[in-house]
């Protein structure tokens, strides 16, 4: 295998070889002693038509085709999250037929299970918008989830942000919502690094406060809330909110930066799993999650920690741009014929990033075939001029 040409900070050409192939089994059962959702991205249609960082159009033959590559490496997919491109580039009508379309497919395959993101992206963030209007939006986006067959994650909303008036407005809305729900509700605090529109969530800027707020939604409502997904990247923060969660509420790490410690535990506590960079990495993860079932906790943290590194470049500042990389590594495994992204968001991140995407992935031991993904990665260098 040629190397290949992939560039450096300091502005240099560097050869790279690839290493050995991924080693982990292509398919698991689902882990015992925790629980695991990879959020799942899309496969846009790279022939469509697309409004620049908007819209597009899904391949819904590839995108359930890796669907099934999660259910059989024993992962519970969370359909229709951020990773997905929720409000950037996947609107809420694709949204819904996603859903339609993964809760109907799960039901072919014994075993599989999803959860489905719940939010109000059909109801523009603008001054002046209701929490009235908030709860249709909601309550319309949780009957499609229900009528299909599927559970709900409740998703953090831009609209809301704006429509609350403080703390208790988010503590009433969302009672509301979880007292309607069916079954039980994973609720979801997605930081401002993921979404810069979702500052001051819980009717707080100060995050103790915002945390204070949630706890007592938690608390109230705890027989009704399976869980609860941390998206701050901030570990010890995760760390105090998992020790002060009701019993039998979990918490389930968002954390892409810290996931390996704290799916781990400290032995009397753990983070269970909600994680976008559960789509990249599957079969590591899913190898990692077997090994710390049977006790091999050494084994476990061989197989996870390398992956650290490469979830923290991916996602990386600008931190709402990470299915870039997500997408791309789908792309060099082979689970999907092009590079291309709904909207065109391909082009969010540089040649020096997607290079140490590479570097790292291969690294981590998570390229399926090397010389398949050094092959494609050429072709993309070309596209920035590298050849």
């Amino acid at each position: 295998m040629r190397a290949l040409l992939l560039p450096t900070t300091d502005r240099r050409l560097e050869p790279y070889q690839p290493g050995q192939a991924c080693s982990y089994p292509a398919r698991s059962a689902a882990p015992a002693t925790r629980v695991a959702y990879a959020a799942a991205h899309v496969v846009a249609d790279p022939l469509a038509e697309a409004v620049p960082f908007e819209g597009g159009k899904v391949d819904w033959e590839a995108t359930l085709r890796f669907r099934h590559h999660l259910w059989g490496l024993g992962f519970k997919v969370a359909e229709a999250m951020d990773t997905s491109q929720r409000g950037m580039g996947l609107a809420w009508p694709d949204a819904a037929e996603l859903i339609r379309r993964s809760v109907a497919e799960a039901k072919t395959v014994p075993g599989a299970d999803l959860a489905c993101g719940v939010g109000t992206d059909q109801l523009p963030p603008r001054p002046g918008v209701t929490l009235d209007e908030v709860r249709r939006a909601y309550l319309e986006q949780l009957e499609v989830v229900e009528q299909a067959g599927g559970r709900a994650i409740l998703m953090a909303s831009r609209a809301l942000v704006l429509a609350a008036n403080g703390p208790d407005d988010y503590r009433r809305l969302y009672g509301e919502l979880i007292g309607q729900a069916r079954d039980k509700v994973v609720l979801h605090w997605l930081g401002p690094m993921f979404d810069p529109q979702l500052e001051g969530y819980w009717g707080s800027h100060d995050l103790d406060e915002a945390q204070a707020t949630l706890l007592g939604l938690i608390r109230d409502h705890a027989g009704r809330i399976d869980g609860v997904k941390m998206s701050l990247l901030d570990k010890e923060r995760e760390l105090g909110f998992r020790q002060s969660l009701p019993e039998g509420v979990k918490c389930f790490t968002g954390d892409d930066f810290n996931y390996a410690e704290l799916i781990e535990g400290d032995g009397s506590r753990h983070s269970d799993a909600l994680l976008g960079i559960f789509d990249p990495i599957a079969r590591a993860a899913a190898a990692a999650l077997a090994a710390l079932d049977a006790g091999r906790v050494e084994d476990y943290r061989a197989i996870l920690r390398p992956t650290v590194p490469l979830s923290r470049k991916i996602f990386e500042a600008p931190t709402r741009f990470y299915k870039s990389g997500v997408v791309l590594l789908a792309w060099l495994n082979g689970h999907q014929d092009h590079f291309a992204m709904l909207g065109g968001q391909q082009a969010a991140r540089s040649a020096l990033h997607y290079g140490d995407v590479f570097r790292l992935a291969d690294q981590a031991g998570v390229l399926d075939d090397p010389e398949l993904a050094a092959r494609r990665m050429a072709r993309l260098m070309a596209t920035f001029g590298i050849e």
